[in-house]
């Protein structure tokens, strides 16, 4: 019994020790004991690397392979490219509310400053006249701001939103997939208004 009050008492005795003696020096980072687990052991991809045949970090991806969380648009940024997405795309959601709700937050969010929170073309931008042109989306063809943005197909607005088109610059950086088929999907609702 007596054994253990003394190993008790000399482990208290170094602990506090070790505790006052690390708080002593207050720019001191203390002791590393797992050097790995504290620097990268990765590289820079722009600095050399000897590991490589042709001596760089950045290597170009093996044929055939796809980044995890990727999804590949088959589609090219080209006239040939946006008729092929309209006959080809279609929207694999589900027409839900809440897709509908959730479309709708993102278009407010993304389009509607220049296509205005009803498609008309009327966004807050196109009246303090910062943008021009921006067509509606219902209507009939003779109308001055409708008719063609009425019937675009899904493919289309999809393609649009991926890429651009005039005017309007790529969201595919602010809008994963899934997001864009919610876009596409409220964006097909304001159609239908005449």
């Amino acid at each position: 019994m007596n054994k253990s009050r003394v190993v008790l008492a000399s482990f208290c005795i170094l602990a506090s020790a070790v505790v006052f003696s690390a708080c002593k020096d207050k720019r001191s980072t203390g002791l590393e004991y797992a050097r790995n687990m504290y620097d990268p052991l990765g590289y820079n991809p722009d600095q050399p690397n000897k590991n490589f045949a042709n001596g760089q970090t950045a290597q170009t991806p093996p044929p055939h392979t796809t980044p995890v969380g990727f999804d590949k648009y088959d589609y090219p940024n080209t006239k040939e490219g946006y008729e092929a997405a309209s006959a080809g795309l279609v929207n694999p959601l589900a027409l839900t509310e809440a897709n509908l709700v959730s479309g709708k937050h993102y278009f407010t969010v993304f389009c509607a400053p220049c296509h205005g929170e009803k498609g008309d073309g009327q966004g807050h931008l196109v009246k303090i006249e910062k943008v021009s042109g921006i067509p509606s989306y219902h209507g009939d063809a003779t109308s001055s701001r409708g008719g063609a943005m009425k019937d675009l197909t899904a493919g289309k607005i999809y393609h649009t939103i991926m890429y651009g088109l005039n005017n309007m610059g790529s969201h595919a950086s602010q809008l994963s997939p899934e997001e864009r088929w919610k876009v596409v999907m409220y964006v097909q609702q304001l159609q239908k208004i005449q």
